[in-house]
């Protein structure tokens, strides 16, 4: 038998939690196969197959595990099925995945778990589950012969309070809790203030309009709008060093380069890898990075080291269609950048009102660290930078 451990994922990572079962309880899955996730408060990895086998679950979807425990079994000695994987083995009254808690009742009451309907993630059952009424589990109808009829599952639980109001109720997950406390304390622990200006994106637009056919074709990689302002935010933090710059305790550290966080949004929440010593970057190498964290995060495969560090970040609600935002900050980063959606608005541009494709950019930061003046400053920077994009072939 191999043990199925949950690897260590970072230093002052201890525990987390079993997110989900990939193959089923007697599969055989083969080598490399991923056969779980585990969720922590940064991040969620996946466990892989180191040999071909028959899987057996020992930890249900939803438990807490220490780093290093055995949560399952590969049986390596058992040979692959003739035409593929055999089918996974069905759950007796004893192997149903339970959580602690829940199989401490179960034994106590007497209860036959298969006789209820859970409404944990994945059907997995519930201590209040146990105390709740359950409706009938009428058995599939059983035909002797002919195609294989689907089953479709019974309808969840609907759970109602005193009002009538339709709830549902499941635990946060590492991830989430861990970004609701950052977010709080990123409140709590600094004098945070937000600064607003506008930016027009008519010259990014037209030249990347112009170039976006060649620039594809040479780097196999679509020209954004992020890569600009990650340049833009580069040259505003040389121009206006005390938002490159954090508080620790009675100190202010000064930082001399230049890693630019990214915020991506998942559906475990948002994640923020890292774009190291970034002002080394081209435009083509910035669009490159972005795309490879973008799938590295859809694919639940974003690691510690991606997320830590980090000098100064930059979000895009306007990719939700958000017009206008407060950023909270990253923590412990004294700035951070929103971008909102891009917007045709009337303007006034020399004596003339004009039609053009507008931005509201907010500027968030510890304005214990960072002045009003400072904060203006580095927004008009960026804004200069955006409307005047040949200031980079310049390096103005």
């Amino acid at each position: 038998m191999i043990s199925i451990k949950v690897p260590s994922v970072g230093e002052s990572i201890t525990s987390g939690v079993l997110g989900a079962w990939k193959k089923k309880n007697g599969e055989y899955v083969k080598e490399g196969d991923v056969l779980l996730e585990i969720e922590t408060e940064k991040v969620t990895s996946e466990v892989f197959a180191e040999k071909s086998g028959v899987l057996k679950q020992l930890v249900a979807e939803g438990t807490e595990v220490k780093i290093g425990q055995v949560v399952g079994e590969l049986d390596e000695t058992a040979k692959a099925p003739a035409g593929g994987a055999a089918p996974a083995a069905a759950p007796t009254k004893s192997e149903i995945p339970l959580s602690p808690a829940v199989r401490k009742s179960v034994e106590e009451q007497n209860i036959d778990p298969s006789s209820i309907q859970g409404s944990g993630k994945g059907g997995r059952i519930l201590k209040e589950d146990l105390s709740r009424p359950q409706a009938p589990v009428i058995e599939p109808t059983r035909v002797p012969s002919g195609p294989a009829q689907e089953h479709k599952p019974a309808a969840p639980v609907v759970v109602s309070d005193a009002n009538g109001e339709r709830i549902t109720r499941k635990k946060m997950s590492p991830l989430r809790k861990k970004i609701a406390e950052r977010l709080v304390a990123a409140q709590q622990d600094a004098a945070m203030l937000t600064t607003f200006n506008e930016v027009d994106l008519s010259n990014v637009i037209e030249l990347r309009k112009k170039h976006q056919d060649r620039f594809v074709a040479k780097h196999g990689v679509k020209l954004g709008f992020m890569s600009f302002f990650v340049k833009a935010a580069i040259h505003a933090l040389k121009q206006v060093p005390q938002v490159n710059a954090r508080i620790d305790g009675e100190e202010i550290v000064e930082n001399h380069f230049y890693d630019i966080g990214i915020a991506i949004s998942t559906d475990k929440g948002l994640l923020v890898p890292v774009l190291r010593d970034a002002d080394q970057y081209n435009l083509a190498q910035i669009e490159q990075a972005i795309a490879d964290y973008s799938k590295k995060a859809r694919d639940g495969k974003i690691t510690l080291p991606d997320l830590e560090g980090g000098v100064f970040t930059i979000t895009n609600g306007g990719v939700f269609g958000s017009m206008l935002s407060t950023p909270i900050l990253n923590p412990p980063q004294s700035a951070i950048l929103g971008m909102h959606a891009i917007i045709e608005r009337p303007v006034a541009v020399s004596g003339q009102v004009v039609i053009r494709p507008m931005m509201y950019l907010a500027l968030s930061y510890d304005h214990r660290l960072v002045d009003g003046k400072q904060a203006v400053t580095f927004l008009v920077r960026i804004k200069e930078y955006i409307e005047n994009p040949g200031l980079a072939l310049l390096d103005l």
